[in-house]
């Protein structure tokens, strides 16, 4: 029955397409996220259905669709360069074949990347994407969500939909990119159009806020927690009432702490002592190993370089357990061939110092644009242009949150951060488009005043 109702949808999403070829865009970014031909058991798991979508969306663009409004950004001459880049060090990598099989999907995300925003002329567009991928994330948050709520849960034990580490079903992204959608869920309640702000979608966005922010406590992923932290604090920003909005913050961590798990409590300790965990010191390690490497390889060593590491850790005594007594003395252990956990020193590692420097660049552009955005129309009085600033905010944020996840996650590639990207070029060529045709002026200044006429002298 599953399979019959993933084969119903999507060929009910794909004919659609045939219709208004956008559409297949948007199933194209769907099946990337929620990958319904691994959760299918046979009817479309052998079927490249996401490579022929795929090519479905670029035709039908190339095709049908209307290229007059099309503008580039400056971000996407620098995923060309990164995409350039990274087929330069796949071709020269340490590990060629390994290199290969990531390489195989990563130039897939830039390619995407690159070409999303061409599509996203209208504001219709630009909202249908980030509808589709709230949906698309909310499919597994929602199921993540549940499962914790009913008392399941637990680090590498939670399973999203999906019983594999693939794209967002492993549990630290899950739980970082949960956390980064809230902002732009809080948008579109207030915002969108295709679904009109009533009760009802009231009540589905924060039931959807809620299930994001139980991912953390449902993976245990210490990186979640800290974007939850990180969002927090970044929300101040938006709040009108900021005394109040940090008192019930307080009060409400406060009342939740007797409600979570102890195995939870326990492994958010191991935040502020690394040396007495193994797996955070472990990272250290590879961290460390990972900066002496690119220093003798600055131009990177290829993907999956991090097979060749070898680290020795030394790990500090934890405190006396007696069902753990082994744990109350250091302990020095070897490891081998450990990812690097780190989407900075993943990017470092792999491609170098040019391949950092381009994807550290690509965005904080977007980050400052973003910014330039949110307070050019921070106080425009046009009712129709009232919707841009929050839009930056909450991309703005959602991004921030993002990258603080991707320290302590290897997500330098992951695709949903690049349909973050393309929505947010999406979003500053459209305006930029609409401030040229309309001769647009900013109205956070008062409107022109029209200069008072000299009275004329009686000629008698």
């Amino acid at each position: 029955m599953r399979d019959i109702a993933f084969v119903a949808f999507l060929f009910a999403f794909i004919g659609l397409g045939f219709r208004k070829p956008f559409l297949f865009v948007l199933c194209f970014c769907y099946i990337d996220i929620v990958a319904p031909q691994l959760l299918s058991y046979f009817l479309i798991n052998s079927i490249p259905i996401s490579l022929i979508v795929f090519g479905l969306a670029i035709v039908g663009w190339l095709a049908v669709d209307d290229k007059k409004d099309m503008r580039w950004s400056g971000r996407q001459f620098l995923l060309i360069a990164l995409l350039l880049y990274c087929w330069m060090t796949t071709v020269n990598a340490d590990f060629p074949v390994e290199a290969a099989d990531k390489w195989s999907w990563v130039w897939k995300a830039l390619v995407w990347a690159i070409f999303l925003p061409l599509t996203l002329r209208t504001k219709l567009r630009i909202e249908s994407l980030a509808l589709v991928m709230l949906l698309s994330a909310a499919a597994i948050a929602i199921a993540g969500g549940i499962k914790t709520a009913a008392g399941g849960g637990g680090y590498g034990s939670l399973q999203l939909l999906l019983n594999e580490n693939y794209g967002l079903y492993e549990g630290s992204i899950m739980s970082a990119v949960g956390i980064s959608i809230i902002p732009l869920i809080l948008w579109y309640r207030k915002h969108g159009t295709i679904f009109p702000p009533d009760w009802r979608v009231s009540l589905f966005c924060f039931a959807l806020v809620f299930a994001c922010a139980l991912l953390p406590v449902g993976t245990q992923a210490r990186t979640g927690l800290v974007c939850l932290v990180i969002l927090a604090i970044l929300s101040l920003r938006a709040v009108k009432h900021r005394f109040l909005y940090m008192a019930g913050a307080g009060l409400l961590a406060l009342a939740a702490i007797p409600f979570l798990p102890q195995s939870f409590t326990e492994r958010m300790e191991t935040i502020q002592g690394y040396k007495s965990d193994q797996s955070a010191s472990t990272r250290v390690a590879v961290w460390a190993w990972t900066w002496e490497y690119a220093k003798e390889n600055p131009l990177g060593g290829g993907f999956n370089a991090y097979i060749q590491n070898h680290v020795r850790v030394e790990r500090a005594a934890s405190d006396y357990d007696p069902d753990a007594p082994q744990e109350a003395e250091p302990t020095v252990y070897e490891e081998h061939s450990r990812a690097y956990h780190s989407s900075y020193f993943e990017m470092l590692g792999e491609q170098g110092y040019p391949g950092l420097a381009l994807w550290l660049l690509l965005h904080a552009v977007g980050l400052l644009r973003m910014e330039q955005l949110r307070r050019r129309y921070l106080k425009t009085r046009r009712a129709e242009e009232q919707w841009i600033s929050p839009l930056a905010t909450a991309l703005q944020h959602g991004h921030i949150v993002y990258m603080i996840g991707s320290l302590f996650v290897g997500i330098a590639f992951q695709t949903f951060i690049y349909m973050m990207l393309a929505l947010e070029m999406g979003l500053s060529t459209y305006v930029r488009r609409r401030e040229q045709e309309a001769g647009w002026r900013p109205l956070i200044a008062r409107p022109a005043q029209v200069p008072a006429r000299h009275p004329v002298a009686d000629p008698a």
